[in-house]
């Protein structure tokens, strides 16, 4: 509880700064550093390796892809044809000594990691007030937490019991209400989003995804091993702990603001 409030008290101001006040460079440059940060995280859980050119890569090719989405509007589909070419080309230069899951992970960091942060770009793209782009945040937030309270209050049965050992049925329906109270209150202070109705039905599927973007990266580090994907939130973990259910609410987000009146 206490690095959690640190990271808030830290991290929530930081986030209103950056998305109501910078200019769209910093924004950008905020997201490339995190996808940066993430990529390199996967990439040492998987190769159980702090440092070397794929921990490398894994981070340079997810900033490459934020920083496209800053400059272009299009899906960098060539972009990610040429990562994949050197990720392979360097594999088979090694003679074998790369793995197969060492090039998914720098892979699925260049393309999905990058992605869903791009997100944040390409909604600021779209013309619609800047602070919606908060929106991704606060329905991950603020599920995390209702399910950590309602978890810790009420947990009793076990929800996934091998991928995360602590996380309970009680709490992952605190979370749920948590991202209803969440998106609610964001409605009622900001008069932005999809209307009463919109809000809530997408407190409640962002409540389902940001609980299923959290229990993946727990499987991925469960079957390496790891605890943490790293300590750059001090006991709140890294940037994939802090962010997991994040990369999978920003585009949901995203699309229903296309999709919802």
């Amino acid at each position: 509880m206490v690095s959690r409030i640190l990271v808030a008290v830290v991290g929530i101001p930081a986030i209103i700064l950056i998305v109501l006040y910078c200019p769209r460079f910093v924004l950008c440059a905020a997201l490339a550093v995190l996808a940066a940060l993430a990529g390199m995280e996967l990439q040492q859980c998987v190769s159980q390796q702090r440092r070397g050119v794929m921990v490398a890569v894994s981070a340079v090719l997810p900033a490459l892809t934020v920083l496209w989405y800053y400059a272009n509007a299009d899906a960098p589909l060539g972009l990610w044809a040429l990562e994949l070419m050197a990720l392979s080309a360097y594999a088979v230069s090694q003679g074998g000594k790369v793995r197969f899951e060492q090039i998914s992970a720098a892979w699925l960091a260049a393309v999905a990691v990058a992605y869903s942060f791009a997100s944040f770009l390409r909604i600021d793209g779209g013309g619609v007030h800047r602070a919606l782009l908060l929106l991704p945040f606060v329905l991950s937030f603020s599920c995390d937490s209702g399910a950590y309270l309602a978890g810790r209050s009420f947990g009793r049965r076990k929800l996934a019991p091998v991928v995360s050992p602590h996380k309970t049925v009680e709490g992952a329906v605190g979370g749920l209400a948590g991202n209803v109270v969440g998106g609610l209150v964001f409605l009622l202070l900001t008069r932005l989003g999809p209307g009463f109705f919109g809000t809530l039905a997408l407190s409640l599927l962002c409540g389902v995804v940001s609980q299923l973007g959290d229990l993946s990266f727990s499987l991925i580090k469960r079957q390496y091993g790891v605890k943490d994907y790293g300590h750059i939130f001090l006991a709140h973990g890294g940037v994939l702990d802090r962010f997991d259910s994040v990369l999978f609410v920003a585009p949901v987000v995203e699309y229903a603001l296309l999709l919802l009146p």
